[in-house]
């Protein structure tokens, strides 16, 4: 039988496709079965490497570092790090505030009422934002210090605060201090609209089941630029949620790809540099450059030196498991001060 040219085409697309799935799931398979191979120590020096230099990256892999215990430093100055994004804190946890023509969207409300009143509202009247305006508040997850002004905020001005449902469901389980009424839920991908700004909620959980990352718009200088804050650093004790903490950081970096996403910004200022970086905009407000936008690939990279780490103490725990030894992670001696987050 001859074969038409559109046959012949189609049969010949066929087995090309045939042929790259093959080398696909090949290249996957080999990828697997490398990374059963690696140990902690691999993935400790890879994060280093990936690190180089830079002090945000190595402030991260001293974070994500077992053993290390967070620094209290005193509280900074609040800042506008960008012009639309504010940050007040009180040195081991901050208070993420992005200024809408309707208001305010406030990231995390620190650890009490009293809080609130010593640091947010006199923070952001300093820096022209009014904080009866509050009109949201999305606490990345359900600790303490991230929670803690929240209900003194609804009931100072009527804020609405958001909260993934698995971490409603834990404070429910738990009744800590100063734990907010349970008000709005956050879905995954969730888009929360406040006048010209839209900011995308995504489910990141790890650090806790609820866990919330933001991607959001960060004006800077007439342009505009996507930036994310990681919801949650310190990765939990259980190999398995580890796993679950890796899974998220993986997915979140891709939904990064997508948006675009050139800044970091964190809740705990201690672990990616980030109290230096605001000294840096206190002491050149009218520079050329913002030490928050990493880029793109900048961007991509610092999740690429989290997932190593991660990556790392999944390792280690299964080699403490089995009996085996690794290399410890290597410790940026320059950045010892700098600690992960235990909330």
């Amino acid at each position: 039988m001859t074969l038409s040219r559109r046959r012949f085409w189609q049969l010949g697309a066929a087995t090309a496709v045939t042929a790259g799935a093959a080398s696909v799931l090949t290249q996957q398979g080999a990828e697997a079965s490398a990374a059963a191979d690696r140990t902690a120590g691999y993935y400790f020096g890879r994060a280093a490497e990936l690190a180089g230099d830079d002090p945000v990256l190595k402030s991260i892999v001293n974070a994500l570092t077992a053993g290390y215990t967070p620094p209290r430093p005193p509280a900074p100055a609040p800042v506008r790090i960008f012009d639309n994004v504010a940050v007040v804190s009180v040195g081991f946890v901050s208070a993420t505030a992005i200024l809408t023509s309707r208001g305010i969207i406030l990231i995390d409300a620190l650890n009490s009422p009293d809080e609130v009143e010593q640091y947010i509202v006199p923070g952001l009247t300093s820096l022209g934002a009014d904080p009866s305006t509050i009109r949201y508040v999305v606490v990345t997850h359900a600790h303490g210090d991230h929670f803690g002004g929240a209900q003194h905020l609804a009931d100072q001005y009527g804020t609405r605060v958001m909260m993934a449902p698995a971490d409603w469901d834990l404070l429910a389980s738990t009744a800590p201090a100063n734990a907010p009424t349970r008000d709005l839920d956050i879905a995954d991908g969730q888009r929360l609209t406040l006048g010209d700004t839209t900011v995308t909620l995504h489910h990141t959980p790890g650090h806790t089941p609820g866990s919330v990352s933001p991607i959001y718009p960060a004006r800077w200088r007439g342009r505009e630029h996507a930036a994310m804050l990681w919801g949650g650093t310190n990765p939990p004790a259980a190999t398995a949620d580890k796993e679950t903490y890796l899974s998220s950081l993986l997915t979140f970096a891709s939904r990064m790809r997508r948006a675009g996403v050139e800044a970091e910004v964190s809740n705990h200022a201690f672990a990616d540099y980030g109290l230096e970086r605001m000294d840096q905009l206190r002491g050149a407000p009218d520079g050329p450059e913002n030490p928050f936008l990493l880029g793109t690939s900048g961007a991509q990279r610092f999740m690429k030196v989290m997932e190593n780490m991660l990556r790392g103490r999944i390792a280690a725990d299964q080699e403490a498991a089995t009996g085996t030894t690794t290399a410890a992670p290597a410790t940026p001696t320059a950045l010892t001060s700098q600690a992960c987050c235990s909330h």
